[in-house]
């Protein structure tokens, strides 16, 4: 594992593992009395009620595996319809941006509906990984080193965010350094699960930009869940990392409420490890949400077109 595809693949295949990394920010608590709504499963798809609820309602969306119904829930209606326009008019890709490989997805989706795709990816794999357990270690170590000192950096966190992010990181590195990441055996079940699951998407990997545009975002999240359902399921069967169990374990408490904003205490198992990290959530017409969620959202509006996109044609049916 040197040179140049060294660095280019080892980063990729460890971001790869770190992509539903998203799912640890949004760890709810323990199921207590509430009034939310809830679906055929008893999971929440209601709007927050309570200032908990803002994180409640979204792990059971992701539970759910409902990406549609993550971002019905995570913004107030009227920006909701907002970011639903700015989709189809390529501005925007909320909520993908919040993960660490929202600019990779068409990418990644176009490599995995190559012809042959599982057998290229695995010859790959073989040249740079299969039974190199050191130099993957070391190539963890490097990220984990590498990407804290980013977060440092990075003026787009704040504090607590980077205080979160941290432990989660570090939670993560250790997973790796003990997961057996130079199985290909394992890495033949992983690539082969995500090639299938790419095809089923009905997104063209070359042409992402434009499919998520003319589905908009509900219907486009709505495939790309079960892309994601995927990649967590074999995370878990594969390499024993359960985002799962992170999402059932934590717990959320209410830390301080001044009028519509609060602050929350945020404490979960992630990757064998604890985390412990504040959230802010906002009040928006009676409904709590996440605060850097809403910011973000807003933020993705101000964004220039990426595609245009006919407007006349109705989107496909998810």
């Amino acid at each position: 594992m040197t040179g140049p595809d060294h660095l280019r693949t080892a980063p990729r295949f460890a971001l790869l593992l770190c992509g539903a990394l998203v799912l640890s920010w949004l760890s709810g608590c323990r199921p207590t009395p509430e009034t939310a709504a809830t679906d055929a499963s008893g999971l929440r798809n209601a709007a927050a009620e309570r200032p908990v609820d803002a994180v409640l309602v979204l792990r059971d969306r992701l539970l759910a595996r409902d990406g549609a119904g993550f971002a019905h829930v995570a913004l107030p209606p009227a920006l909701h319809a907002q970011v639903e326009t700015a989709w189809r008019a390529g501005r925007s890709r909320w909520p993908l941006e919040e993960l660490p490989l929202d600019g990779d997805i068409p990418r990644m989706l176009a490599a995995l509906q190559e012809p042959g795709a599982t057998r290229s990816l695995m010859d790959s794999f073989h040249r740079q990984f299969a039974g190199a357990d050191g130099d993957i270690d070391q190539a963890v170590r490097t990220l984990v080193v590498f990407g804290r000192s980013y977060l440092q950096k990075d003026p787009d966190y704040n504090d607590e965010q980077r205080k979160h992010i941290d432990q989660a990181m570090m939670a993560l590195g250790d997973w790796a350094l003990a997961a057996p990441l130079s199985d290909p055996n394992r890495a033949q079940h992983l690539f082969s699960a995500l090639a299938a699951s790419a095809t089923r998407t009905g997104i063209d990997g070359r042409h992402a930009k434009t499919d998520l545009a003319r589905l908009g975002m509900t219907a486009g999240l709505a495939r790309l869940s079960r892309f994601y359902a995927t990649l967590l399921t074999q995370m878990r069967l594969q390499y024993g990392l359960d985002f799962d169990a992170s999402l059932r374990s934590a717990q959320v408490s209410l830390l301080q409420q001044t009028g519509d904003t609060a602050r929350l205490r945020l404490q979960y198992q992630f990757a064998g490890q604890p985390v412990d990290a504040i959230i802010p959530v906002v009040r928006i017409d009676g409904h709590w949400y996440l605060a850097d969620y809403v910011a973000d959202a807003r933020r993705s509006l101000a964004s220039p077109p990426a595609v245009a996109v006919p407007s006349a044609a109705p989107p496909p049916k998810p």
